[in-house]
């Protein structure tokens, strides 16, 4: 008898239908898991034996074997032990009648006494299994919460198997989990009005907050650029459901979500370490896992030391800032995830750190400065938008008492900036994504505003990337101010943002 389960599995950040056939059949008992599983799956074997024994039925003594279809499609994980599981109690006759469980997926990992416990990527499969037409899905009761995010979806928790073969037996019903309310947001303990003083780099952050461009502050140890940096989470607007579904799915195939929290509410920050490989970074490894670029979709990519990063790590970062998205393609594959990140970068001036302090402290020579800076390349740095300097301190900034401006304030501001870019570009988030071919309708100069430009183009030896993302900043520095059209002020301060290390 041959007895068929609908699962699910995951390809990126994209769930599809799996079938588990299940055929028993005379001969030698035997055990045989085939469609491409890998070790996590085929160890499936030995869990789903006593998981069986444990749930008071009778392993069969027969030859069992499973495919799971698409046959061509590797699978990962241990998610397909409750679908292999019931595919044999059912082709056994061990359990009645589950024909109706043809409009149902399951999936779940099976502990040795027929508990379930909780996998990765639940939120992307669910969606999947909207898309296939499924009615429900029964998950572990961990994943519950997670996977009812997606709508139009009956899920049901699960706790054991008994609990399952009695839902579907009749004898007792499984309650639908119930929609996931997310508390109240906070901004959390960090806080603009801790930074004294740096005024324009927190103009700068407000600019790069309302319009989700990149940043990278220069200056010397101490003076704050990591402070600033940490607290740009507390000005960023609050994301839209299509943001947070889509950042969540990430770290759900990571498995990296929040414990008792199935959807992130705050924007993603990554940190990561300057000794970071290529592959973390940017995504990839036998898994083909995401990277720390996509970890940070919809949110904030910090990188301290700038200049301290790997070559090629640095380096793998230039199409994902294009294009949103980074295509991974390795031997076992070939996976696109997505990567709309703001970059914020920290660096200081040279290899000491004190280079042009007016104490004249630098020790660095001109050589030395130069191999320092050699380490960012141009086509790197012209996907930066702006360009912060953070000068050292002055005691009387330090011994101020007065304190800077609460990020509840300039957060407000921001979300009043986004407001306006959705009501003019619903289909984008904010103006980093304009498109080039929406620039001279969104962008457009007044005669005072193309001298200047045409100024700026000339001195500054603007290439065409830097000419649109000196527009789209002017574009967020005018709707911080309200204004429907660019003015020649708005796009003074955007010009004044375009001086890179490099160019010093």
């Amino acid at each position: 008898m041959i007895c068929k389960i609908r699962s699910l599995g995951l390809h990126g950040v994209s769930g599809y239908e799996v079938l588990a056939e299940c055929f028993l059949s005379r001969g030698l008992p035997a055990f045989e898991l085939v469609g491409l599983p890998d070790a996590a799956v085929r160890e499936a074997r030995e869990r789903v034996r006593a998981a069986i024994k444990s749930a008071g039925f009778e392993y069969p003594v027969s030859r069992i074997l499973v495919n799971l279809a698409p046959a061509g499609q590797k699978k990962e994980g241990t998610l397909y032990d409750l679908p292999v599981l019931l595919g044999i109690l059912s082709a056994s006759g061990q359990i009645g009648d589950i024909s109706f469980a043809a409009e149902y997926g399951f999936l779940g990992e099976l502990s040795l006494s027929g508990a379930l416990r909780p996998v990765k990527g639940v939120l992307p499969m669910a969606m999947a299994a909207r898309r296939a037409g499924m009615k429900g899905l029964f998950v572990p009761s961990e994943n519950g919460a997670e996977a009812a995010l997606a709508d139009g979806l009956t899920v049901y928790p699960v706790e054991t198997v008994g609990q399952l073969l009695d839902h579907l037996a009749g004898r007792k019903q499984i309650a639908p989990a119930a929609k996931w309310i997310p508390t109240a947001e906070t901004l959390g303990d960090l806080d603009f009005a801790d930074v004294k003083g740096q005024e324009n780099a927190k103009r700068a952050l407000e600019i790069a907050a309302a319009g989700g461009h990149n940043v990278l502050m220069t200056g010397p140890p101490g003076a704050g650029k990591s402070m600033l940096a940490k607290r740009l989470p507390s000005i960023l607007p609050a994301m839209t459901k299509e943001e947070a579904l889509a950042a969540t799915e990430i770290h759900s195939i990571k498995g990296t979500l929040p414990k008792g929290q199935p959807m992130l509410t705050r924007r993603p920050f990554r940190s990561p370490h300057h000794t970071i490989s290529a592959v973390s970074l940017s995504g990839g490894g036998s898994a083909l896992q995401p990277g720390e670029i996509s970890m940070a979709h919809n949110g904030v990519l910090f990188l301290d030391e700038f200049p301290e990063f790997r070559r090629d790590a640095l380096e793998s970062l230039r199409q994902p800032l294009e294009d949103g998205s980074v295509t991974i393609s390795r031997v076992a594959g070939t996976v696109t995830y997505p990567s709309r990140f703001m970059l914020v970068c920290a660096m200081n001036p040279c290899k000491c750190g004190w280079h042009g302090h007016p104490s004249g402290r630098c020790t660095c020579s001109p050589q030395a400065i130069q191999r320092y800076l050699s380490k960012l390349s141009g086509p790197l740095l012209d996907r930066i938008d702006l360009f912060v300097d953070v000068p050292a301190l002055e005691f009387e900034d330090l011994s101020g008492k007065t304190a800077g401006e609460p990020s509840q304030a300039i957060r407000a501001r921001v979300a009043q900036a986004r407001a306006r870019q959705r009501a003019r570009r619903p289909e984008l988030h904010c103006n980093a994504h304009l498109p080039p071919a929406l620039l001279p309708e969104d962008c457009a100069l007044d005669a005072a505003g193309e001298a200047l430009m045409r100024q700026a183009f000339q001195k500054l030896s603007l290439s065409a990337r830097s000419y649109d993302r000196i527009l789209r900043v002017a574009r967020t520095i005018a709707d911080l101010d309200g204004a429907e059209q660019i003015a020649v002020n708005h796009l003074a301060e955007a010009i004044q943002y375009r001086s890179s290390p490099l160019e010093r």
